[in-house]
């Protein structure tokens, strides 16, 4: 595979863009990585009238036939996985520990998965009923299946930080499904997407099954998600951009499957391995920059062990190096642009500005290029600061005290987001306690590893419905009920 594609993919061909071409930038370097085609509302029109007109075909096909093709998809992955870690990396800043291991082999991983699940039986089998005759119909035995049936168009509009992860935990069980999709991936990285299209039509996806768009701007998420050939948004960003896209969406009632932000909290009590809990909150620095929706980026600790805590934070973050995402020593690489380590700084300004400290970072690292923010610990916060309750998607945590079990669950709940949680302590049991206390659609005890057979998704504003293992199946499927009479 050569140089990506600098047209968009629209029913098994490629399309010259309308719009022309936009920069993609290297967030290390700054420098210029490609060129991505403009596409316009029009161009995303047409790619779900394509993936419409596909559905038939591909949703009647054998669950055998959509299973090769998928692991066809998984093969080819791994076929070119040396041609995409480079792009992946250049495109995203990721360190190469990231880029090598968490991003195309989980993709690889999860096209797998779902040609296997592909096979599975989309029928539920129900117990046959009794039914006194009505006005309505006689008296009988009355059989019933329940049917997973796949939803229809789906438009996977897919985020900045692992694009080609996210895309194959959505693309994937929706075709599984019988779907069709168009991909819409976030302007800042959509080249390796567009190998991924290549890779699509070299495996042989049927012309229309799956579609690539990308832009800079809004238009062709907008055009998507008003399209009426689209029956489904499935959308992992920012809760206000999935609050304008549930809007739209819900004035046609298309389906929405939305993964949006985090806060994530890491309740710390007096009895917790602080060694483990410390390693656990400092991975929202050592891995991708804190650019990741679950990092615990709260941490809650006991008052009684928050000063050694702390210390255990700041020494943590003495070995997280910033600089080079190439080099092997790297461990925080660069956030994905200039305009988001901007933000990131401007709301350490804030809470430094209402009372927080600085335990260690929160200047800007003294590099020639690239935008790169510090590991930041902040001390001294409150729940109603602005660095408590906003989601910074960058490698900042910041620090409250609790005297107590009810004051740790009422401050982690004391946002408008809910997807991951964490609870550290030696007792299990009081842990699993306040774990159901949480609000939230993921709770880690004493770990922030990650099962990937369990639903994920979020409570409050941090996202609508749940995928991941089986479930996704789900998410990608209507349920269809058929009764006959016994």
């Amino acid at each position: 595979m050569g140089v990506p594609s600098s047209r968009i993919y629209l029913a098994g061909e490629w399309v010259e863009p309308a719009g022309g071409h936009y920069d993609v930038v290297n967030p290390a370097t700054e420098e210029v990585v490609g060129t991505a085609p403009e596409a316009s509302a029009q161009q995303a029109e047409q790619a779900a009238t394509a993936a419409k007109a596909a559905f038939e075909g591909w949703a009647s096909a054998s669950p055998a036939h959509r299973s090769e093709v998928l692991g066809r998809v998984a093969d080819l992955l791994t076929k070119y996985n040396d041609d995409l870690v480079p792009l992946v990396q250049a495109e995203t800043g990721a360190t190469m520990r990231v880029a090598s291991t968490m991003q195309v082999p989980v993709a690889v991983e999860r096209f797998s998965r779902y040609a296997r699940h592909a096979l599975e039986s989309s029928l539920v089998a129900l117990p046959p009923q009794a039914i006194d005759a009505t006005p309505l119909a006689p008296g009988g035995l009355v059989g019933a299946v329940a049917r997973r049936a796949p939803v229809g168009v789906v438009a996977c509009i897919t985020p900045y930080n692992f694009p080609l992860v996210n895309l194959a935990g959505k693309v994937a069980p929706a075709l599984a499904m019988g779907n069709t999709v168009v991909i819409k991936p976030a302007p800042q990285d959509p080249l390796q997407v567009l190998r991924f299209a290549e890779i699509v039509h070299e495996a042989g996806v049927p012309a229309g099954v799956v579609n690539v768009v990308t832009g800079s701007g809004v238009d062709t998420g907008a055009a998507l998600v008003a399209s009426p050939d689209v029956d489904m948004i499935s959308f992992t960003g920012s809760t206000a951009v999935g609050r304008r896209i549930g809007e739209a969406a819900g004035r046609d009632m298309k389906r929405q499957l939305m993964e949006l932000g985090g806060k994530g909290a890491a309740i710390v009590f007096e009895d917790a391995d602080l060694d483990r809990a410390a390693s656990g909150i400092g991975s929202t620095w050592a891995f991708h920059s804190g650019q990741i929706c679950t990092a615990p980026t709260r941490a809650l600790v006991h008052r009684s062990v928050h000063d050694q805590l702390v210390e255990k934070l700041v020494g943590y973050a003495g070995f997280c190096p910033v600089g080079d995402p190439l080099l092997a020593s790297t461990v925080v690489g660069p956030l994905i642009s200039a305009s988001q380590r901007d933000r990131v700084e401007a709301l350490v300004a804030e809470g430094v500005g209402a009372g927080a400290t600085v335990a260690v970072g929160g200047q800007r690292p003294e590099l020639d290029r690239g935008f790169y923010a510090a590991p930041t610990l902040l001390t001294g916060v409150t729940p109603d600061m602005s660095v408590a309750q906003e989601e910074f998607f960058g490698p900042v945590v910041v620090v409250l005290a609790f005297d107590d079990e009810d004051e740790a669950v009422q401050i982690a709940n004391g946002t408008p987001f809910g997807l991951y949680d964490y609870v550290f302590s030696g007792d299990t049991a009081r842990a699993y306690r306040v774990a159901t206390r949480l609000r939230s659609g993921n709770v880690g005890i004493n770990t922030v590893a990650r099962n990937h057979e369990t639903p994920f998704g979020g409570f409050k504003h941090s996202g609508v419905g749940r995928d991941c293992g089986a479930f996704a199946l789900q998410a990608y499927s209507e349920l269809q009920s058929i009764v006959w009479p016994g």
